[in-house]
């Protein structure tokens, strides 16, 4: 059973991720977040940090993902929402399905490496035997503000 929540309720959790995504600003990471949510409670959590642990792997969404299968003692991640404050890549993507989790709530659309449909559509392909229920754009503004801010940032460091 997917557990789902309102409106209301998936904006406090984006909140949540947004904070991770600022974690990650603060450390001059690309400012992506994610929380795994498991019957009210974050599980797992994470921001980019590529940068930091020299790991092309090191996604805010996979972070969270190994946290939740650590805190659950289960590779299969039922009941698990995932909070992300950017559509995922698709080796996240992969992850979601291999992970079989039931439902991924994000902000901002990536039109560079999206794998909810942005570039590839990897979350609902039919030939893979679980799919993911997505809601995308949920506090898209605040996620894409964020990443504006950094980019420019970066560009104007230069």
């Amino acid at each position: 059973m997917i557990e789902t929540f309102s409106e209301q309720e998936d904006e406090a959790w984006m909140e949540v991720a947004l904070a991770q995504a600022r974690r990650a600003m603060e450390q001059e990471e690309v400012p992506v977040g994610a929380i795994a949510v498991y019957h009210g409670h974050v599980i797992g959590s994470g921001f980019n940090r590529k940068e930091e642990l020299h790991d092309p792997t090191a996604h805010a969404e996979m972070i969270a993902l190994r946290e939740a299968a650590v805190f659950l003692q289960n590779w299969r991640l039922l009941d698990v929402t995932l909070y992300c404050t950017l559509e995922p890549c698709p080796m996240c993507a992969g992850a979601m399905i291999q992970a079989r989790l039931p439902r991924l709530v994000y902000g901002a659309r990536d039109t560079r490496f999206g794998a909810d449909g942005s570039i590839v559509d990897v979350l609902s392909a039919k030939a893979f035997n679980h799919h993911v229920a997505v809601i995308s754009s949920v506090l898209e503004t605040e996620a894409a503000d964020l990443l504006q801010q950094f980019f420019r940032m970066l560009r104007n460091k230069k």
